[in-house]
């Protein structure tokens, strides 16, 4: 049966054990209220670790001051049933007091600059810093041999192999294919957000990367594929923060610059942020 811990030496007495047996050991970040996509990060860890660790936690400062902290769904006891159903050994669940012992306003924080400054880094200030201070406390705690992360967040998890890089952190980390449901729309705990007509308008999304893709593979310039990406979205009714082309480092493209192209998109509906990204070569 999983076991849960919701103190640091609890966690570490038992990852301890397990490295003493020469066990290596994964990771999977969650802020909780957990979906198949989570389930399906909890599963690559385990085929790549011997014992699979899924932190679920609601990290206050990667949150901005006008977004949903407070109301973000917490559900620990069907986080904790799904995370067994999947195959996670251990839940860490620690409180505010665990993860911020100093607490929030003398907490150490990390930052990892330039690439946090643009697409969501743009629109949600801060937001990078809080993840890289969590996710770096979370490595810190855990000190896991593998990482999982979804490549639905595809800046965040950019951000995260370039902290991993700098800071020299001894974890490999495994990006995880986008997990989506029968009409391509990304799962997503803000989907339960969604309105009944709200749900049926948003994999448009999707279907607007696909386009994208296939503009920019048919030879159409990208700044132009870009605008036909937040022309088609918000004719439909969607607010866009964003859509747009970068190389896979998250640069605009260079014609000289491999074949290798990203789509992303962060657009709302309603009350309801949602982001999606497709990768692909420019040759079909």
């Amino acid at each position: 049966m999983i076991e849960v811990a919701t103190t640091l030496d609890a966690l570490r007495a038992r990852v301890a054990g397990w490295h003493r047996e020469g066990l290596r050991v994964g990771l999977v970040p969650t802020m909780g209220n957990l979906h198949a996509g989570h389930h399906s990060l909890v599963q690559l860890a385990r085929a790549h670790a011997d014992r699979v660790v899924a932190s679920v936690f609601v990290n206050p400062t990667q949150f901005g001051p006008d977004e949903d902290y407070a109301q973000y769904p917490r559900t620990p006891e069907a986080d904790v049933a799904g995370l067994e159903a999947a195959g996670c050994d251990l839940a860490w669940m620690p409180s505010l007091d665990a993860m911020y012992p100093l607490g929030l306003a003398r907490a150490v924080r990390v930052q990892v600059p330039g690439i946090t400054d643009v697409l969501d880094g743009a629109h949600r200030p801060g937001h990078f810093d809080g993840v890289c201070t969590v996710v770096a406390r979370l490595f810190n705690q855990v000190q896991p041999d593998v990482a999982a992360f979804g490549r639905k967040d595809y800046q965040q998890l950019a951000v995260i192999r370039h902290m991993v890089r700098d800071l020299a952190f001894p974890v490999e980390l495994l990006p995880a294919p986008i997990v989506r449901e029968a009409d391509g729309l990304a799962r997503s705990s803000r989907n339960q957000y969604l309105g009944t007509d709200e749900r049926a308008l948003a994999p448009e999304i999707h279907r607007g990367l696909l386009a994208m893709r296939d503009a920019l593979r048919g030879g159409m310039p990208w700044r132009e594929v870009e605008a036909l990406g937040a022309a088609r979205l918000a004719e439909a009714g969607f607010a866009v923060d964003y859509a747009v082309v970068r190389t896979p480092l998250l640069a605009e493209p260079d014609d000289d610059e491999g074949r290798e192209r990203v789509a992303l998109v962060a657009a709302r509906l309603g009350r309801t942020r949602l982001i999606d990204n497709l990768e692909f070569g420019l040759d079909a």
